[in-house]
């Protein structure tokens, strides 16, 4: 360590540590010895650290006392590098009790980076915060980096489980800090998170360096009450979160797994008269900081959240937390149930675990492991093209989907392989290979992650035991107050919901359309280039069932079995689609084309005519399908190649003026629609409407 750097000694640190906790939590607040000990090993010796510890422990105390001891000797400022714009909002104000002058460079104050900057260019600032994947834009990289890392006095790297890939949360983006600490070997750093076993423990230690002081004290939290349900589908859980949502004290988090759920189930719960809001990454930045101010001010009952609401969000009198469908580990259950109970007494917790969690749980543990071809596929293009793609780009070429390829660009860009510029990803041209090895470890620890929590829904012992003994906390003793211990569940909360809730959920249910997005960019390969124009795509179209729905479960059953004439109950349920959907036309179908099928023409053909009858609208014969190899279990870019080589326009057909309703049987990349809806613009059609009676994921 370079002992040049200016540094406190014991009795400075003891002062400042006094000051700091009475502006954070007030007069006569003490120190926690583990704290003091953390501290003093980063600010008195230039150590590192890592403190594992439970939720509202005031494992942020630390850097506070840290940062300002340090800056109080003359060292620069302190950097924090933070997952959540929830958590840099509730830490800028902690800085500031703690007196220390904070700001944070994050994507929703892009306009205030230039004044940030020039403070910190004059030394107007003692704390920084930021995300991992503010490190990683090209311009932060170029332009503040350079200059800031040799005027750093400490790093800070909040929920820090993020940087080991064997943790539940997992950000490639977060393995750029590594480089950081490489950069200053003299520099303190301190790492915190309340979610990390003993093996993300071992590797977040390793990376920080061989003399760091490792404190990891006990998990347990006392003020939680945990509650397992029997597994009930999606419609059941709906009416079981309406039903007994009053119940639940004060306010609270009801977590979904995905997007879609979360706007469901509060669209839901709204029209029944719960005050309540959704909250996922897709809400702009001030749009989920108002509904984070709403739940602190409980003004809403709850918030339906993915886990974008969780490291960070600070509610110390948050009274429930409820999970519909089960989170793939129990470290990152445990993380999010951590919301609940800080500052209470008592705080529920309940979790409902659904027939679709296994589905997700393949879904979210691949999605983090990049599979082989398709990084080659990646590298490949970029090196034969020779300059930045965009991501849009990079899907057309590659068929890889957005999700799967934003993760898979950021894996390459912390190993090395590409770089992202202001104009878009390139290859650096570096010697890239598939850790084939590790990569199948780590799936077999998500595969380990996804039995613990089968294991804990299914529990008949402790459940507090078990989450406890999944974070290889040392203290396991039964917490005697979780539904195992005592029995049963709290608060006259049920084991299911009554049958009039159910089937209000269900009716519910069955009114949301499910939207198709036409594509904008034609896969290599086919006819047309680039983007696809106005004049050749297809509107936004309709599905009447989607994934493993519960909601039409027999729909979703006659698109995979047999090939029969659909039966009047599937005419029903598309009609009464056409008819919520028809006020959003672009205009009223003139003419219905069923899409050629060599599975299921019988059914498709039977919607088309049933359609028609309803709407006094001719069926047209206008596409012809070639056979070839089956198309369903393809990648997105080989079905787009094989749709534009088997379909074709029958001679003669003319749709000049036309508005044609297109009805396949199921949806899965959109390219038959795609390719259909340009055949059919090109011979004369004004619009394309896709419907179709099954979307898969």
């Amino acid at each position: 360590m370079n002992t040049a750097r200016p540094r406190p000694d014991s009795a400075q640190l003891s002062d400042v540590a006094t000051r700091v906790l009475t502006g954070i939590a007030g007069a006569g607040s003490t120190v926690r010895p583990d704290q003091m000990a953390a501290a003093s090993a980063l600010a008195v010796e230039g150590r590192r650290a890592l403190v594992v510890q439970a939720t509202g422990w005031g494992k942020s105390a630390v850097y506070w006392i840290a940062a300002r001891a340090l800056r109080e000797s003359g060292a620069g400022l302190t950097l924090v590098v933070s997952p959540l714009l929830a958590l840099m909002r509730n830490q800028v104000e902690a800085a500031e009790r703690a007196g220390l002058r904070a700001a944070s460079i994050n994507s929703s104050n892009f306009g205030e980076w230039d004044d940030i900057q020039r403070a910190l260019a004059a030394d107007e600032i003692d704390v920084l915060l930021t995300s991992p994947e503010r490190l990683a834009n090209p311009r932060f990289e170029s332009d503040v980096l350079p200059w800031l890392i040799p005027r750093l006095g400490l790093l800070v790297i909040d929920e820090a489980h993020c940087i080991s890939s064997w943790g539940h949360d997992f950000r490639p983006d977060y393995r750029r800090i590594t480089s950081l600490v490489l950069h200053r070997p003299d520099l303190p750093v301190l790492a915190t998170t309340a979610t990390a076993n003993s093996r993300v423990t071992d590797d977040v230690a390793e990376q920080l360096g061989t003399d760091t002081l490792v404190l990891r004290g006990t998990l347990a939290r006392d003020s939680l009450h945990l509650s397992v349900l029997p597994r009930m589908d999606l419609v059941n859980a709906y009416a079981w979160v309406d039903q007994f949502l009053p119940k639940l004290p004060g306010s609270g988090i009801v977590y979904a797994a995905t997007v879609r759920t979360s706007a469901e189930l509060a669209a839901y719960l709204q029209s029944r008269g719960h005050n309540v809001a959704a909250y996922h990454g897709q809400l702009t930045s001030e749009e989920r900081e108002d509904l984070e101010d709403q739940l602190k001010r409980n003004a809403l009952k709850t918030v339906v959240a993915t886990s974008a609401l969780g490291m960070g969000y600070d509610k110390p009198d948050l009274g429930f937390v409820v999970h519909v469908g089960s989170p793939g580990s129990p470290v990152d259950y445990y993380q999010q149930v951590g919301r609940a109970g800080r500052a209470l007494d008592t705080a529920q917790v309940v979790l409902i675990p659904t027939p679709a969690d296994e589905e997700i749980w393949r879904y979210f543990a691949s999605a983090s492991i990049p599979i082989e071809t398709e990084a080659h596929a990646v590298l490949h293009h970029l090196a034969e093209t020779g300059q930045p793609s965009s991501s849009q780009l990079l899907a057309a070429a590659t068929g890889i989907r957005d999700g799967r390829l934003d993760l898979l660009l950021k894996v390459l860009a912390v190993e090395g392989a590409v770089r992202k510029t202001t104009a878009g990803w390139e290859s650096t041209g570096a010697p890239w290979e598939f850790d084939r090895e590790r990569y199948k470890s780590l799936a077999l620890a998500r595969n380990d992650e996804a039995a613990l929590m089968r294991a804990y829904a299914r529990s008949t012992r402790c459940l507090d035991g078990v989450l406890r003994q999944a974070l290889d906390d040392p203290s396991i003793a039964d917490c005697g107050r979780c539904s195992v211990c005592v029995r049963g569940l709290p608060l006259d909360l049920g084991s299911a919901p009554s049958r009039e809730y159910s089937e209000s959920a269900l009716a519910f249910m069955r009114s949301v359309d499910n939207v198709l997005k036409p594509r904008a960019l034609w896969a290599p390969n086919m006819p047309w280039k680039g983007k696809i124009s106005e004049t050749l795509r297809c509107d936004e179209g309709r599905a009447l069932a989607y994934g493993n729905d519960p909601v039409w479960p027999e729909a979703i059953e006659f698109t995979t079995i047999g090939d029969d004439p659909a039966p009047d109950w599937i005419l029903t349920a598309v009609v009464a689609v056409l008819t919520r959907w028809k006020s959003e036309w672009s205009a009223r179908p003139t003419v219905v084309v069923p899409a050629p099928s060599s599975r299921q023409p019988k059914l498709i053909r039977s919607i088309a005519e049933g359609i028609a009858s309803v709407g006094k609208l001719p069926v047209r014969e206008a596409l012809a399908i070639t056979d070839g190899a089956n198309a369903q279990d393809q990648s997105a870019k080989a079905r787009a190649a094989l749709q534009a080589s088997r379909l074709s326009i029958l001679p003669g057909v003319d749709l000049t003026g036309e508005v044609v309703l297109l009805v396949d049987d199921t949806w899965k990349t959109g390219w038959t629609a795609t390719v259909a809806g340009a055949l059919l613009r090109e011979h004369g059609a004004q619009a394309v409407l896709p419907l179709v009676v099954h979307q898969q994921p």
